[in-house]
């Protein structure tokens, strides 16, 4: 099963692109989209909807976690993920792929066992699971790799639950 994790942001959108069968994985591809603070903010979704829509068209994954917003205390901060989830959920959806998002908590549970987990520990985690080792990544591009484990770790119970 390949599973593609999206962390979304405006400025900084991780993706994350793992392969695997329950709980082994390796990584296919992680990396950000970045957009420029300067350009209007439909200029900036559409620059990470067609970056979604070509790791989509190139990775064919089999399904899509991304992270829900669980709660920020910017309100122009949670409005702009917002906008950014929603042009995810909609390159999802135009290449047809099953969509499921999951809170932080529930993502650092999967990966690390603990819903409380810091950020290192879940980043000392997704380079354990997917066997990556100390070279360099974007946090953005670490959360969306958990975000596609736990995508993967989920994925025989959720579909068995429709």
């Amino acid at each position: 099963m390949v599973v593609l994790g999206i962390d979304p942001g405006i400025e900084t959108c991780g993706y994350g692109v793992i392969r695997g069968l329950g709980q082994r994985a390796e990584a296919l591809a992680f990396g950000v989209v970045v957009t420029k603070a300067d350009e209007p903010t439909a200029t900036r979704l559409l620059h990470i909807h067609e970056a979604l829509a070509e790791i989509m068209r190139q990775h064919r994954p089999d399904r899509v976690s991304v992270e829900r917003l669980y709660f920020n205390r910017n309100v122009g901060s949670a409005i702009a993920v917002g906008q950014a989830r929603g042009v995810a959920l909609l390159a999802a959806a135009q290449h047809g792929l099953w969509v499921r998002e999951y809170t932080p908590p529930e993502v650092k549970q999967a990966v690390s066992g603990y819903g409380g987990a810091d950020k290192q520990q879940v980043m000392r985690m997704v380079r354990t699971i997917l066997g990556l080792g100390p070279q360099p990544m974007r946090d953005d591009a670490a959360d969306a790799l958990a975000i596609a484990l736990c995508g993967l770790f989920r994925a025989d119970w959720e579909e068995k639950a429709q």
